[in-house]
């Protein structure tokens, strides 16, 4: 059982039903009832994943024994800092290392764009990706802008 991370474009076909998925469980999560295929359409509509591809970002896919497992964007905000976005692991290979991937992927990616801190922000609910964050070394730190559905915010020196 093993796991690769590869970049891979935010709208190939896999990295399409890893965005679904994600917003799938975030949103029923916060809504606290199963999100309907058609939130999840609006909710992916328009959402800027365009960005997560060079020079402003980038996207990263991983696989469990070649099935896709995961992913994770990079949207560079300026030369010194960028934002991770759209974690997510499946549910089924939630436990097998394949987090700490997704991370070590897009931080190598933002080196590779010049950049010296990441930084996300999180909600209450999302408790997994709270306890990935601080296990890999992003720190709490002060709100950083007030968009809705931002309860913490985290970043980390590369």
């Amino acid at each position: 059982m093993t796991w690769t991370v590869t970049p891979e474009r935010f709208d190939s076909p896999d990295a399409s039903a890893l965005r679904r998925d994600y917003y799938d469980e975030v949103a029923s999560r916060y809504w606290q009832r199963p999100a309907t295929a058609e939130e999840i359409d609006e909710g992916l509509s328009g959402d800027g994943a365009d960005l997560l591809t060079g020079p402003t970002g980038a996207f990263v896919v991983g696989r469990f024994d070649g099935k896709p497992a995961s992913c994770a964007g990079l949207l560079v905000v300026d030369a010194d800092t960028a934002e991770l976005t759209r974690v997510f692991v499946r549910p089924e290979f939630r436990g097998t290392g394949g987090g700490g991937l997704l991370l070590a992927a897009v931080e190598s990616a933002a080196r590779a764009f010049g950049v010296r801190q990441i930084r996300l922000d999180t909600r209450n609910d999302l408790v997994e990706a709270r306890g990935l964050y601080a296990k890999h070394g992003y720190r709490e730190v002060p709100a950083f802008h007030r968009r809705q559905y931002a309860e913490h915010w985290f970043a980390k020196e590369l």
